[in-house]
């Protein structure tokens, strides 16, 4: 987004804030919507029961503002305490949260050069100098090139594992090593993806106080709606989340979502059958898309990574999208020719295809 004409009335530099851009929800009749990483599969039906049985006469009273029931279910799935524990309206909100309360420093925050692109934008907005650190050849997040910073010069370290829109994964012995590298400053792990393939750090935090991770409930739980995240890391770093959101809001998090995302949790077996689905899917989808002439990154997330050995990404978004089937490209050095492919159901995967077997053919 380009820097705004300031409104008289605006705070100093507002204008040149430049916003996320999330990925487009169009309003098109039979769509094929892979764009955004939603779940192919509705949530739980214990979660729609949780939900409804709260929509009582309690929602004339304000949630409880620690989320305390939230948090000592995730603490209990994750073998933590409560107080380790931190619950926001979406990870989004928790990760502008913790650059608030963690990254303004006075020294530079360190994140790959191809990421979620929230991270430069939060550091627009509060003041933060980043620090980017180039994927390698692979497409994969470079550790020698990150240990190689002089721990005490930065403020922070971010990334998230699977990287986005990569959707590469890094092994958790070098999340480890960054961990202890960067010792002195917080180290953010953001795994909105990791249950589509990783392995999750939030077994190092005991040994790393300085270590965060964070989660969300919008990909693998099939509640992208609800808005619900949360973070797991030292008591120490969540009493600082804690202390920056009740400065800003005491309630983020609603009686509807709460009871939503407890019943989540509760239904394991639900939650393991539509992972499972979808990581099958991922998998075959992605040798589909080899067959065809696509060189596809190796992806633990609910989402693929490719390009076209002949066809660039915006002509091939562009012929998707007349077929009405929408799919992610952006217009980045490096992944300028790939799309980002959200892993939708069977169906949807092969409209997919079959958009592209229509593309290809006509060259």
């Amino acid at each position: 987004m380009a820097d705004a004409t300031p409104n008289r009335f605006w705070s100093d530099d507002l204008g040149a804030l430049s916003p996320y851009v999330p990925g487009e929800q169009p309003k098109i009749d039979d769509l094929i919507k892979l764009n955004t990483n939603e779940n192919p599969f509705g949530p739980s039906p214990r979660v729609i029961e949780a939900i409804r049985a709260a929509a009582d006469d309690g929602l004339r009273l304000y949630p409880d503002p620690t989320s305390l029931a939230l948090r000592e279910c995730l603490a209990e799935y994750h073998g933590v305490m409560a107080e380790q524990v931190f619950v926001g309206n979406g990870s989004d909100e928790v990760l502008g949260f913790l650059f608030r309360a963690l990254f303004q420093r006075g020294r530079p925050v360190v994140f790959p050069d191809i990421t979620y692109s929230f991270y430069p934008v939060y550091c627009r907005l509060f003041g933060i100098e980043p620090r980017t650190v180039a994927l390698d050849e692979e497409l994969a997040v470079d550790v020698e090139a990150m240990c190689a910073i002089d721990p005490s010069s930065v403020g922070g370290v971010i990334l998230p594992n699977p990287n986005a829109p990569t959707g590469r994964l890094l092994a958790i012995d070098q999340v480890e090593r960054l961990a202890a590298h960067f010792a002195d400053c917080a180290v953010v792990i953001d795994e909105a993806y990791v249950d589509f393939g990783g392995e999750s750090a939030i077994g190092l935090i005991d040994s790393y106080p300085n270590l965060l991770v964070t989660q969300t409930l919008s990909k693998s739980r099939s509640l992208a709606g609800l808005r619900l995240g949360f973070a797991v890391g030292d008591a120490g770093l969540i009493e600082g989340l804690a202390r920056v959101k009740d400065s800003f809001n005491s309630y983020p998090v609603d009686r509807l979502a709460s009871a939503g995302a407890i019943a989540a949790y509760q239904d394991e077996a639900y939650f393991e059958q539509t992972r499972r689905a979808i990581i099958a899917m991922r998998d075959q989808l992605g040798a589909d898309l080899e067959a065809r002439g696509f060189e596809v990154l190796p992806s633990a997330a609910n989402f693929l990574l490719a390009r076209h050995a002949e066809r660039g990404g915006a002509s091939l978004a562009a012929g998707l999208r007349e077929r009405r089937v929408i799919v992610r490209h952006f217009d980045r050095a490096r992944i300028g020719d790939h799309l980002r492919i959200t892993i939708g159901s069977e169906g949807q995967n092969a409209a997919l295809l079959a958009a592209l077997d229509e593309i290809l053919v006509d060259g």
